[in-house]
């Protein structure tokens, strides 16, 4: 997000346009917690991940007297335009701001899970997914060495999208994803015919698989196969983390600098995208309905490499 709000900020000051930053979010506009930027509060950031504005999920903000006050930190500061940076709950809380307020929005789609409607990657995704190839190729270090089976749990409460590329990108031999249901059944018929040459075997899941994550299926799979020697390992928040990818910091910039473009241009309550390289505008309602299919080319890619 760093990228996207050094592009913002700078892109701004360029056209000489003062820009507030509002620290934590929706919970900055409620007790009008900003600072001024320059273009030097933005110096030697694009390299570090995170945001400097900080975020937070706001409560406070889905209640009345939350929202209001919100409202009237907008007004206070006569702000003409405001760029948000979040994904499915900061663009469902921008919804609910329009309502309100007559001052134009617009979003830039910055979550790791790459799960709203209207760009190829969202800001984190590409940071989020390298990460998980790094920690899964170490791993596969032991696996191969001790000849074990590891199960890997990554980010992905609601979708699989994370799972999906890092297993493709890892050579992992199966996922498990929410958007997959009955999974395990599948999994277990594979597990079945496993070449005994295998030194490693690989097994991504996302944490908001149906069976309830890494250790309940590692549990099951060792019911069904007692003679591997089964390890777990859940990833966490390192996924979160971490210097952000050259893709990431130069698609942050764009749909940063774009944002901008659109509020000077007049656009209103649309998200900035970039979709076959080229930059789209999704308007809110329809940039926050999450992908619920996976792409099965994908799918079938992971079935049939990982023979």
């Amino acid at each position: 997000m760093n990228a996207c709000i050094r592009a913002v900020v700078r892109t701004a000051l360029y056209h000489n346009i003062e820009v507030t930053g509002f620290i934590r979010g929706y919970e900055g506009l409620i007790d009008d917690n900003h600072i001024q930027m320059s273009r030097e509060s933005v110096s030697g950031i694009i390299q570090r991940g995170g945001t400097i504005l900080k975020t937070a999920r706001s409560a406070r903000f889905m209640t009345k007297e939350g929202l209001q006050k919100a409202v009237d930190t907008i007004s206070k500061h006569k702000v003409d335009g405001m760029i948000i940076i979040g994904g499915d709950g900061s663009f469902r809380g921008a919804i609910e701001l329009n309502k309100h307020i007559n001052v134009p929005l617009v979003g830039c789609a910055g979550t790791i899970d790459n799960d709203l409607v209207g760009t190829d990657f969202t800001i984190g995704y590409d940071t989020a997914i390298n990460t998980v190839v790094e920690a899964v190729d170490r791993i596969r270090d032991t696996a191969e060495s001790h000849d074990r089976v590891f199960v890997v749990e990554v980010m992905g409460r609601d979708a699989g999208l994370i799972a999906l590329r890092s297993a493709i990108a890892c050579g992992a031999d199966a996922l498990m994803v929410p958007e997959i249901k009955g999974d395990l059944d599948q999994l277990i018929s594979k597990m079945k015919g496993w070449r005994s040459s295998k030194s490693s075997k690989i097994i991504i899941v996302a944490e908001g698989d149906e069976h309830g994550g890494a250790y309940k299926i590692a549990d099951l799979i060792k019911k069904n196969f007692p003679e591997f020697d089964m390890r777990v390992s859940i990833l966490g928040h390192i996924q979160r983390g971490g210097n952000p990818t050259c893709m990431e910091r130069v698609n942050a910039s764009i749909v940063g600098y774009n944002a901008v473009q659109a509020l000077i241009a007049g656009r209103k309550n649309e998200m900035v995208g970039i979709i076959n390289k080229e930059v789209v505008f999704t308007p809110f309602e329809k940039a926050v309905k999450h992908i619920e299919k996976l792409n099965p080319d994908l799918e079938k890619l992971i079935e049939v490499l990982s023979t």
